[in-house]
Protein backbone atom coordinates (compact mmCIF):
# COMPACT_ATOMS: atom_id res chain seq x y z
CA UNK A 1 0.00 0.00 0.00
CA UNK A 2 1.38 3.43 -0.91
CA UNK A 3 2.32 5.46 2.16
CA UNK A 4 0.69 8.79 2.97
CA UNK A 5 3.86 10.84 2.31
CA UNK A 6 4.30 9.25 -1.12
CA UNK A 7 0.70 9.97 -2.03
CA UNK A 8 1.22 13.52 -0.88
CA UNK A 9 4.36 13.73 -2.97
CA UNK A 10 2.43 12.68 -6.04
CA UNK A 11 -0.36 15.15 -5.33
CA UNK A 12 1.68 18.11 -4.12
CA UNK A 13 4.81 18.25 -6.24
CA UNK A 14 6.17 21.41 -4.64
CA UNK A 15 9.39 20.16 -3.08
CA UNK A 16 12.56 18.41 -4.14
CA UNK A 17 12.23 15.77 -1.45
CA UNK A 18 9.28 13.85 -0.03
CA UNK A 19 9.63 13.97 3.76
CA UNK A 20 9.43 10.56 5.40
CA UNK A 21 6.26 9.98 7.37
CA UNK A 22 5.92 7.93 10.51
CA UNK A 23 6.32 4.16 10.32
CA UNK A 24 3.03 2.32 10.40
CA UNK A 25 1.72 2.10 13.94
CA UNK A 26 4.29 4.57 15.29
CA UNK A 27 3.25 7.04 17.96
CA UNK A 28 3.04 10.68 16.79
CA UNK A 29 5.95 12.85 17.95
CA UNK A 30 5.46 14.81 21.15
CA UNK A 31 7.32 17.84 19.83
CA UNK A 32 8.49 18.90 16.36
CA UNK A 33 11.28 21.44 15.99
CA UNK A 34 11.40 23.10 12.57
CA UNK A 35 14.64 24.81 11.56
CA UNK A 36 15.79 26.98 8.71
CA UNK A 37 19.49 26.66 7.82
CA UNK A 38 20.96 29.80 6.24
CA UNK A 39 21.38 32.62 8.78
CA UNK A 40 19.54 30.48 11.33
CA UNK A 41 21.90 27.53 11.83
CA UNK A 42 24.68 28.37 9.36
CA UNK A 43 26.53 31.64 8.88
CA UNK A 44 25.62 32.22 5.24
CA UNK A 45 25.99 35.38 3.22
CA UNK A 46 23.93 35.78 0.05
CA UNK A 47 23.49 39.53 -0.20
CA UNK A 48 25.59 39.72 -3.39
CA UNK A 49 26.56 37.54 -6.35
CA UNK A 50 30.01 37.18 -4.82
CA UNK A 51 28.46 35.88 -1.59
CA UNK A 52 26.37 33.38 -3.54
CA UNK A 53 29.39 32.14 -5.50
CA UNK A 54 31.43 31.73 -2.32
CA UNK A 55 28.63 29.83 -0.60
CA UNK A 56 28.25 27.52 -3.61
CA UNK A 57 31.91 26.40 -3.58
CA UNK A 58 32.34 26.02 0.18
CA UNK A 59 32.96 22.52 1.47
CA UNK A 60 31.18 21.08 4.50
CA UNK A 61 34.17 21.89 6.71
CA UNK A 62 34.21 25.49 5.43
CA UNK A 63 30.67 26.18 6.60
CA UNK A 64 30.27 27.55 10.10
CA UNK A 65 27.36 27.09 12.47
CA UNK A 66 26.39 29.85 14.86
CA UNK A 67 27.83 29.28 18.35
CA UNK A 68 25.42 27.29 20.48
CA UNK A 69 23.20 26.18 17.59
CA UNK A 70 24.73 22.71 17.36
CA UNK A 71 24.46 22.08 21.11
CA UNK A 72 20.87 23.29 21.06
CA UNK A 73 19.88 21.02 18.18
CA UNK A 74 21.50 18.05 19.87
CA UNK A 75 19.63 18.83 23.08
CA UNK A 76 16.32 18.99 21.22
CA UNK A 77 16.91 15.63 19.57
CA UNK A 78 15.13 13.22 21.90
CA UNK A 79 13.27 9.96 21.29
CA UNK A 80 9.82 11.52 21.00
CA UNK A 81 10.98 14.73 19.36
CA UNK A 82 11.26 15.38 15.63
CA UNK A 83 13.78 17.63 13.85
CA UNK A 84 12.61 18.99 10.50
CA UNK A 85 14.79 21.26 8.36
CA UNK A 86 13.33 23.43 5.59
CA UNK A 87 15.94 25.56 3.84
CA UNK A 88 15.79 27.96 0.92
CA UNK A 89 19.16 26.64 -0.27
CA UNK A 90 19.02 24.96 -3.70
CA UNK A 91 18.78 21.20 -4.05
CA UNK A 92 22.27 21.10 -5.55
CA UNK A 93 23.60 21.95 -2.06
CA UNK A 94 22.11 18.85 -0.44
CA UNK A 95 25.30 16.79 -0.35
CA UNK A 96 27.49 19.47 1.22
CA UNK A 97 24.81 20.62 3.67
CA UNK A 98 24.07 17.05 4.74
CA UNK A 99 27.80 16.49 5.19
CA UNK A 100 28.04 19.61 7.37
CA UNK A 101 25.19 18.43 9.59
CA UNK A 102 26.88 15.02 9.86
CA UNK A 103 30.18 16.65 10.84
CA UNK A 104 28.35 18.54 13.57
CA UNK A 105 26.63 15.39 14.80
CA UNK A 106 23.18 16.82 14.05
CA UNK A 107 20.50 14.22 13.36
CA UNK A 108 17.24 15.09 11.64
CA UNK A 109 14.03 13.46 10.43
CA UNK A 110 13.35 15.65 7.41
CA UNK A 111 15.55 17.80 5.22
CA UNK A 112 13.87 19.81 2.46
CA UNK A 113 15.65 22.12 0.01
CA UNK A 114 14.27 24.43 -2.66
CA UNK A 115 14.20 23.19 -6.24
CA UNK A 116 15.12 26.45 -7.94
CA UNK A 117 16.45 24.67 -11.02
CA UNK A 118 12.93 23.40 -11.61
CA UNK A 119 11.61 26.93 -11.14
CA UNK A 120 14.06 28.25 -13.73
CA UNK A 121 13.25 25.52 -16.25
CA UNK A 122 9.55 26.28 -15.86
CA UNK A 123 10.14 30.02 -16.19
CA UNK A 124 8.91 30.68 -12.65
CA UNK A 125 11.34 33.43 -11.83
CA UNK A 126 9.15 34.99 -9.12
CA UNK A 127 9.54 31.77 -7.16
CA UNK A 128 13.33 32.07 -6.98
CA UNK A 129 13.23 34.60 -4.15
CA UNK A 130 9.74 34.03 -2.79
CA UNK A 131 9.81 32.09 0.48
CA UNK A 132 6.19 31.98 1.62
CA UNK A 133 4.94 29.88 -1.35
CA UNK A 134 7.83 27.47 -0.69
CA UNK A 135 8.16 27.19 3.10
CA UNK A 136 4.48 27.21 4.03
CA UNK A 137 3.50 24.14 1.95
CA UNK A 138 6.69 22.37 3.05
CA UNK A 139 5.67 22.72 6.69
CA UNK A 140 2.02 21.86 6.02
CA UNK A 141 2.95 18.70 4.15
CA UNK A 142 5.39 17.71 6.87
CA UNK A 143 2.70 18.04 9.52
CA UNK A 144 0.25 15.97 7.48
CA UNK A 145 2.85 13.18 7.53
CA UNK A 146 3.53 13.49 11.28
CA UNK A 147 1.39 15.78 13.44
CA UNK A 148 3.07 16.53 16.77
CA UNK A 149 1.34 17.74 19.92
CA UNK A 150 3.62 20.78 20.00
CA UNK A 151 5.87 22.61 17.57
CA UNK A 152 8.71 25.11 17.94
CA UNK A 153 10.01 27.00 14.91
CA UNK A 154 13.43 28.56 14.29
CA UNK A 155 14.06 31.16 11.58
CA UNK A 156 15.87 34.43 10.98
CA UNK A 157 15.29 38.06 10.10
CA UNK A 158 16.82 37.87 6.61
CA UNK A 159 13.60 36.76 4.93
CA UNK A 160 9.91 36.56 5.85
CA UNK A 161 10.20 33.81 8.46
CA UNK A 162 8.25 35.72 11.13
CA UNK A 163 5.31 36.16 8.76
CA UNK A 164 5.42 32.61 7.42
CA UNK A 165 5.69 31.03 10.86
CA UNK A 166 2.84 33.05 12.36
CA UNK A 167 0.65 32.31 9.33
CA UNK A 168 1.41 28.60 9.68
CA UNK A 169 0.59 28.69 13.41
CA UNK A 170 -2.68 30.54 12.85
CA UNK A 171 -3.70 28.17 10.05
CA UNK A 172 -3.21 25.16 12.33
CA UNK A 173 -5.16 26.86 15.11
CA UNK A 174 -8.05 27.82 12.81
CA UNK A 175 -7.49 31.55 13.20
CA UNK A 176 -6.88 31.94 9.46
CA UNK A 177 -9.52 30.63 7.05
CA UNK A 178 -8.88 29.22 3.59
CA UNK A 179 -10.34 32.40 2.11
CA UNK A 180 -7.90 34.45 4.22
CA UNK A 181 -5.04 32.22 3.07
CA UNK A 182 -5.96 32.62 -0.59
CA UNK A 183 -5.79 36.41 -0.26
CA UNK A 184 -2.36 36.14 1.37
CA UNK A 185 -1.07 33.84 -1.37
CA UNK A 186 -2.29 36.22 -4.05
CA UNK A 187 -0.53 39.08 -2.24
CA UNK A 188 2.62 36.94 -2.17
CA UNK A 189 2.42 36.65 -5.99
CA UNK A 190 2.06 32.87 -5.82
CA UNK A 191 1.46 31.06 -9.11
CA UNK A 192 -2.15 29.93 -9.56
CA UNK A 193 -1.51 26.19 -9.56
CA UNK A 194 0.61 26.50 -6.40
CA UNK A 195 -2.20 28.49 -4.76
CA UNK A 196 -4.55 25.57 -5.38
CA UNK A 197 -2.07 23.02 -4.04
CA UNK A 198 -1.32 25.04 -0.92
CA UNK A 199 -5.03 25.54 -0.22
CA UNK A 200 -5.54 21.77 -0.52
CA UNK A 201 -2.71 21.17 1.95
CA UNK A 202 -4.18 23.70 4.37
CA UNK A 203 -7.55 22.00 4.10
CA UNK A 204 -6.06 18.57 4.89
CA UNK A 205 -3.54 19.46 7.62
CA UNK A 206 -4.44 18.27 11.16
CA UNK A 207 -5.67 21.30 13.08
CA UNK A 208 -4.50 22.21 16.58
CA UNK A 209 -3.06 25.19 18.42
CA UNK A 210 0.26 23.36 18.27
CA UNK A 211 2.89 26.06 17.68
CA UNK A 212 4.06 26.96 21.15
CA UNK A 213 7.09 29.08 20.33
CA UNK A 214 8.85 30.76 17.41
CA UNK A 215 12.43 32.05 17.48
CA UNK A 216 13.81 34.61 15.05
CA UNK A 217 17.61 34.75 15.02
CA UNK A 218 18.57 38.39 14.52
CA UNK A 219 21.29 37.80 11.96
CA UNK A 220 20.76 41.27 10.50
CA UNK A 221 20.68 42.72 14.03
CA UNK A 222 17.14 43.90 13.45
CA UNK A 223 15.69 45.82 16.43
CA UNK A 224 13.68 43.37 18.58
CA UNK A 225 11.01 46.04 19.01
CA UNK A 226 10.01 45.51 15.38
CA UNK A 227 8.75 42.02 16.23
CA UNK A 228 6.46 43.05 19.09
CA UNK A 229 3.42 43.05 16.80
CA UNK A 230 3.75 39.28 16.33
CA UNK A 231 2.89 38.68 19.97
CA UNK A 232 4.62 36.89 22.85
CA UNK A 233 4.89 33.49 21.15
CA UNK A 234 7.53 34.89 18.75
CA UNK A 235 10.87 35.63 20.42
CA UNK A 236 13.67 37.52 18.63
CA UNK A 237 17.08 36.34 19.89
CA UNK A 238 20.59 37.62 19.36
CA UNK A 239 22.11 34.22 20.14
CA UNK A 240 21.16 30.65 21.01
CA UNK A 241 21.83 31.02 24.72
CA UNK A 242 18.82 33.34 24.76
CA UNK A 243 16.73 30.75 22.88
CA UNK A 244 17.86 28.06 25.34
CA UNK A 245 16.84 30.27 28.29
CA UNK A 246 13.31 30.65 26.89
CA UNK A 247 13.06 26.89 26.26
CA UNK A 248 14.23 26.29 29.83
CA UNK A 249 11.40 28.49 31.11
CA UNK A 250 9.05 26.58 28.78
CA UNK A 251 10.29 23.34 30.43
CA UNK A 252 11.57 22.01 27.11
CA UNK A 253 15.25 22.05 28.17
CA UNK A 254 16.94 21.23 31.46
CA UNK A 255 19.44 23.52 33.18
CA UNK A 256 22.21 21.11 32.19
CA UNK A 257 21.26 21.34 28.51
CA UNK A 258 21.20 25.15 28.67
CA UNK A 259 24.68 25.18 30.19
CA UNK A 260 26.01 22.98 27.39
CA UNK A 261 24.71 25.54 24.89
CA UNK A 262 26.57 28.22 26.87
CA UNK A 263 29.75 26.12 26.98
CA UNK A 264 29.72 25.66 23.20
CA UNK A 265 29.43 29.42 22.82
CA UNK A 266 32.37 29.99 25.18
CA UNK A 267 34.39 27.36 23.31
CA UNK A 268 33.84 29.25 20.05
CA UNK A 269 35.99 32.12 21.31
CA UNK A 270 33.30 34.56 20.17
CA UNK A 271 31.68 34.87 23.60
CA UNK A 272 32.88 35.45 27.14
CA UNK A 273 31.01 34.97 30.40
CA UNK A 274 30.19 38.68 30.44
CA UNK A 275 28.54 38.40 27.02
CA UNK A 276 26.31 35.56 28.26
CA UNK A 277 25.42 37.49 31.41
CA UNK A 278 24.46 40.46 29.24
CA UNK A 279 22.32 38.12 27.10
CA UNK A 280 20.44 37.03 30.21
CA UNK A 281 19.85 40.64 31.20
CA UNK A 282 18.62 41.56 27.71
CA UNK A 283 16.14 38.69 27.45
CA UNK A 284 14.74 39.51 30.91
CA UNK A 285 14.56 43.23 30.16
CA UNK A 286 12.47 42.43 27.06
CA UNK A 287 10.06 40.35 29.13
CA UNK A 288 10.88 37.03 27.45
CA UNK A 289 12.23 35.30 30.57
CA UNK A 290 11.50 36.12 34.22
CA UNK A 291 14.11 37.06 36.82
CA UNK A 292 13.02 34.01 38.82
CA UNK A 293 13.76 31.70 35.90
CA UNK A 294 17.26 33.13 35.47
CA UNK A 295 18.03 32.78 39.18
CA UNK A 296 16.70 29.23 39.21
CA UNK A 297 18.87 28.34 36.20
CA UNK A 298 21.92 29.79 37.95
CA UNK A 299 21.24 27.74 41.08
CA UNK A 300 20.56 24.51 39.17
CA UNK A 301 23.66 24.92 37.00
CA UNK A 302 25.81 25.50 40.07
CA UNK A 303 24.40 22.39 41.72
CA UNK A 304 24.96 20.35 38.53
CA UNK A 305 28.60 21.44 38.49
CA UNK A 306 29.10 20.49 42.13
CA UNK A 307 27.52 17.07 41.57
CA UNK A 308 29.89 16.31 38.68
CA UNK A 309 27.24 16.46 35.95
CA UNK A 310 29.40 19.04 34.13
CA UNK A 311 32.77 17.47 34.86
CA UNK A 312 35.73 17.48 32.50
CA UNK A 313 35.76 21.24 31.92
CA UNK A 314 38.86 22.46 33.74
CA UNK A 315 39.54 25.20 31.18
CA UNK A 316 36.65 27.40 32.34
CA UNK A 317 36.29 29.68 35.37
CA UNK A 318 34.71 28.01 38.42
CA UNK A 319 30.97 27.62 38.08
CA UNK A 320 30.54 29.60 41.27
CA UNK A 321 32.05 32.55 39.39
CA UNK A 322 29.86 31.96 36.33
CA UNK A 323 26.70 31.65 38.43
CA UNK A 324 27.53 34.79 40.41
CA UNK A 325 28.10 36.73 37.18
CA UNK A 326 24.65 35.68 35.98
CA UNK A 327 23.01 36.53 39.31
CA UNK A 328 24.64 39.96 39.43
CA UNK A 329 23.20 40.92 36.06
CA UNK A 330 19.77 39.72 37.17
CA UNK A 331 19.94 41.72 40.39
CA UNK A 332 20.65 44.87 38.39
CA UNK A 333 17.15 44.57 36.93
CA UNK A 334 15.38 44.67 40.29
CA UNK A 335 12.40 47.00 40.04
CA UNK A 336 12.33 47.07 36.23
CA UNK A 337 8.95 46.06 34.81
CA UNK A 338 9.42 44.34 31.43
CA UNK A 339 7.07 45.14 28.55
CA UNK A 340 4.22 42.79 27.73
CA UNK A 341 3.50 41.97 24.09
CA UNK A 342 -0.13 42.17 23.08
CA UNK A 343 -1.55 39.25 21.12
CA UNK A 344 -3.54 40.68 18.25
CA UNK A 345 -4.89 39.42 14.95
CA UNK A 346 -2.31 39.89 12.22
CA UNK A 347 -3.13 41.41 8.84
CA UNK A 348 -1.10 38.99 6.73
CA UNK A 349 -1.89 40.67 3.41
CA UNK A 350 -0.47 43.94 4.73
CA UNK A 351 2.55 42.15 6.23
CA UNK A 352 3.29 40.40 2.93
CA UNK A 353 2.96 43.67 1.01
CA UNK A 354 5.34 45.39 3.45
CA UNK A 355 7.87 42.56 3.23
CA UNK A 356 7.73 42.63 -0.57
CA UNK A 357 8.40 46.37 -0.60
CA UNK A 358 11.31 45.94 1.82
CA UNK A 359 12.87 43.33 -0.47
CA UNK A 360 12.50 45.67 -3.45
CA UNK A 361 14.11 48.45 -1.45
CA UNK A 362 17.05 46.22 -0.46
CA UNK A 363 17.57 45.19 -4.11
CA UNK A 364 17.56 48.85 -5.19
CA UNK A 365 20.26 49.54 -2.62
CA UNK A 366 22.18 46.46 -3.77
CA UNK A 367 22.06 44.60 -0.43
CA UNK A 368 19.73 41.69 -1.08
Amino acid sequence: MTSLPVRLGERFGLLDHVPPGLPEGARPPRHTFRWDLDKTYLRTEFDSLRDLAKSAIETASDKQAYPGATALLRALRQDDHRICIVSGSPTQMRQVLAAKLALDGVEYDEFVLKNNLKNILRGRFRALRAQLPYKLPAMLRSRIGAAAEAETLFGDDAEADAIIYCLYADLLAGRVTLADLERVLVAARTYDDDVNRILALARDVPKADAVRRMFIHLDRRSPPLGFRRFGPRLVPVFNYFQAALVLYEDRVLSARQVIFVALEMLDSGQYEIGNLATSIQDIIRRGRVTRETALQLSAEAQEAARSGALSGRNDLPPFDEIAESFRERVRELRGIVPPVDAAEALDYVRLVDEEHEQRRSRRRRGIG
